[in-house]
């Protein structure tokens, strides 16, 4: 690997382990400031609200700056925040004033992480493409899984400002691990195309390329079906269903994570008989995400679960990985920042609608038959990969 791609994963590392941290002390801090339930579900849909904002207007910046520019001055300008953050905590903050840093934090958040998806195939070299993404995932999946569980340890040995200090201290640590990336890739400025163009050239990119549009066409299913494992929802199952306390939410999605990370090895080991066997390995791996979320809305045993938790983590990285790759390897890195920030808009505004809708059909239909519902829709998105995957080759 070379060594740009060493500071790309190092940097993210310490940006992901923050944007945890940041959660972690934002909450902790509005509750002490309002102890509304009302603003603490307002932080989730801020966060949506911004990166679905920001991604859609990415495509503007790709044609005017290079990808590692965006970057650095994103994680820059969110360190700057995360400072006034930390000093205005000292004193007494407005929660309206709170809303505005973090709208900002996130809005910056959907300029970055198209650009970081789409930096990755120009900083690794094509064999090792499938490895780099499987590194990587491993280390966005572990940071999320050790960072909730020592973020909450340090806000009750601490308190939510300490944590906001913590998180501008990883955030310099990750900008300046961004300015050691070197990107090759010629840059050229694009000045005369019109801007209603450069906005919906990523979906005209997409609906245009048939393999492209067959794998957003997952992503919609997908993005829809897996709104089941927000907290609300997975609450109400683990209360309603499975009745067993509340810690077994968290025990469930523990579970989760581990299956993401045991998902990522198997990409990082296997990496040479994925890749020869690419079309089979996705249809296999949607085959078993559907499989595996009816079995979990039909089940009533916790212990069972937990297990089926696990496996649907290691077959939906498994799926992720693989589409993920082949279309870093197809699409050229023009086309990659803008089919990105289109992906982002996407997965933003299908999850904030079919949050909604799930929270409507939850006090109509059992918890249980929204799991059984999105075992369906996974199931048509794999049926349908079947029949198009003549598409890859």
């Amino acid at each position: 690997m070379k060594k740009s791609f060493h500071f790309l994963w190092i940097s993210q590392l310490f940006a992901n382990l923050g944007d945890v941290f940041y959660i972690v002390g934002l909450i902790s801090i509005l509750y002490q400031a309002s102890e509304s339930p009302f603003y603490m579900a307002l932080l989730p849909f801020l966060n949506m609200a911004g990166r679905m904002i920001s991604s859609s207007l990415t495509p503007l910046l790709v044609n005017q700056y290079r990808l590692k520019s965006l970057l650095v001055i994103s994680q820059g300008l969110k360190t700057a925040l995360l400072l006034i953050l930390a000093v205005g905590s000292l004193y007494t903050l407005s929660v309206y004033f709170m809303f505005i840093i973090i709208f900002a934090v996130a809005f910056l958040d959907g300029f970055a992480q198209p650009a970081s998806n789409a930096l990755i195939p120009r900083i690794v070299d094509k064999p090792q493409l499938l490895r780099a993404n499987s590194i990587l995932s491993m280390i966005n999946e572990s940071t999320k899984l050790g960072g909730w569980a020592l973020g909450g340890i340090l806000v009750a040995a601490t308190n939510g400002e300490i944590i906001i200090w913590i998180t501008f201290i990883l955030f310099i640590l990750s900008t300046v691990c961004l300015l050691f990336i070197l990107d090759p890739t010629p840059f050229e400025r694009t000045t005369n195309i019109p801007k209603k163009q450069q906005l919906t050239e990523g979906f005209r990119m997409i609906w245009h390329n048939s393999s492209f549009r067959t794998i957003h066409v997952m992503i919609v299913f997908e993005s829809i079906a897996g709104v089941v494992w927000v907290a609300a929802i997975m609450y109400l199952f683990v209360a309603d269903v499975l009745q067993v306390s509340e810690a077994w939410w968290g025990y469930i999605n523990t579970t989760f994570f581990v299956g993401l990370l045991i998902g990522g090895f198997i990409c990082t080991t296997f990496q040479k008989v994925l890749e020869k066997k690419l079309k089979s390995m996705v249809l296999f791996s949607s085959m078993g995400v559907a499989v595996v979320m009816l079995a979990f809305g039909l089940n009533q045993v916790a212990l069972l679960a937990l297990l089926l938790s696990l496996l649907f983590g290691v077959f939906e990285q498994i799926k992720g990985i693989l589409l993920g790759t082949w279309l870093q390897l197809k699409a050229t890195d023009e086309q990659l920042i803008k089919i990105y920030s289109a992906q982002g808009v996407l997965n933003s505004l299908l999850f904030g609608l079919s949050t909604l809708f799930s929270g409507a059909l939850a006090n109509i239909f059992s918890v249980q038959w929204l799991f059984i519902g999105s075992g369906v829709l996974l199931l048509l998105s794999a049926i349908y990969f079947s029949l198009v995957q003549k598409r890859f080759a």
